[in-house]
């Protein structure tokens, strides 16, 4: 296993479905996931499953992470309860740590003013822009995103499997034809990639 874990972030209304293909290949290559809620306390998906955080938000610093993932929650367009974990993102980046955060976490980024300067996408323009940032110039209309320094990945709903491809490529799990590959065969179901994937596995 790596150094340092990858942390998750998990709350109430946690989109079940956009960070699965992520944080299943990050363990398969070696990261530990450790999850991290608002406080120690249970929280529920948006499915409804239980999940127990390993740290609370509080207690979580970036020089013990190598990687903050942000996943889209109702709770990111109804309220201010999960401004603490944009707060947070901005410490990671301020360190240097990365942050990759997907479908509502880009507009608690957006809100927080951390996509103001940096390259980045969500599910839509007008959806960012409704959160009054500053960062319209810097939106990029494509899958996934990763910004200049390497530091911040985005990605919109209905990404999961490219926004684990930007997350892959930063933290160098897969790369070139392999990284290729794996996307092809989540994303297209392209038996060809099969056969690279498996043949890099060897």
């Amino acid at each position: 296993m790596t150094s340092t874990p990858v942390h998750l972030a998990v709350y109430d209304t946690y989109a079940d479905w956009e960070t699965g293909h992520t944080t299943a290949w990050l363990a398969r290559a070696g990261h530990e996931i450790r999850t991290v809620g608002p406080t120690g306390n249970p929280v529920r998906t948006l499915a409804g499953i239980r999940i127990q955080p390993d740290t609370a938000l509080a207690d979580l610093r970036p020089e013990d992470s190598s990687l903050l993932i942000l996943t889209g929650a109702d709770l990111w367009d109804t309220g201010d309860d999960l401004a603490p974990f944009a707060r947070k993102a901005r410490e990671f980046l301020a360190a240097g740590v990365p942050v990759a955060a997907i479908c509502g976490a880009t507009a608690g980024l957006a809100r927080e003013g951390l996509l103001d300067d940096r390259a980045h996408t969500s599910a839509a323009p007008f959806y960012l822009a409704a959160t009054g940032y500053k960062g319209a110039d810097h939106y990029v209309d494509t899958d996934a995103a990763t910004d200049a320094d390497g530091l911040l990945v985005t990605a919109g709903p209905t990404e999961p499997v490219a926004f684990a491809r930007e997350v892959f490529r930063l933290l160098g799990v897969y790369e070139g034809e392999v990284l290729d590959a794996w996307y092809r065969l989540f994303h297209d179901s392209d038996p060809e990639a099969y056969a690279v994937l498996e043949a890099a596995a060897r």
